[in-house]
């Protein structure tokens, strides 16, 4: 039987693009364990740290679990509930609207780890009083302030930007 897991996830930018970071919390549905975890980069879009929050979160797991993914990122959740990232993927990456997809360097991470576990978006409501997502966003804030953080690679496509 599959472990279950909620993964609460956030991501913050000061200044988009400017330093940022990122916080989950992966804690088994039973509430048994939890891990709390987060970075950073010097140079990021929120969009990014949105989705490395979760793409980081989906790595941590040692098998295949059911996972519940709470964020407060509508472009996360919508990218996968609405099935906008089957469509860019299969545009060879290009949007409805004919403009090329943004952070295809972390979707494609995220695309293997989505077929290994059976995982449920469900969006929350920033700065709304929800604990783990108000932890979260606390992580990732403090990540976004630390000096000498390292250059996020895939800011070096203006792409996404």
């Amino acid at each position: 039987m599959k472990k279950h897991v909620l993964v609460y996830s956030d991501g913050s930018c000061l200044g988009n693009p400017g330093p940022g970071g990122w916080g989950a919390i992966l804690r088994t549905a039973d509430a048994g364990a939890e891990r709390r975890m987060c970075g950073g980069f010097r140079l990021t879009t929120n969009n990014r740290m949105e989705i490395t929050a979760v793409l980081e979160a989906l790595r941590a797991l040692k098998e295949p679990c059911i996972v519940d993914v709470y964020t407060d990122s509508r472009y996360v959740c919508d990218s996968i509930e609405k099935k906008w990232l089957i469509g860019w993927q299969k545009r060879n990456w290009i949007k409805a609207d004919k403009k090329p997809a943004k952070n295809r360097d972390l979707w494609e991470r995220m695309l293997p780890l989505l077929g290994t576990h059976e995982v449920r978006f469900h969006w929350l409501k920033g700065h709304a009083g929800h604990p783990e997502n108000e932890a979260c966003d606390c992580m990732a804030r403090a990540e976004a302030c630390k000096p000498g953080l390292p250059e996020d690679p895939g800011m070096r496509d203006p792409a996404n930007r």
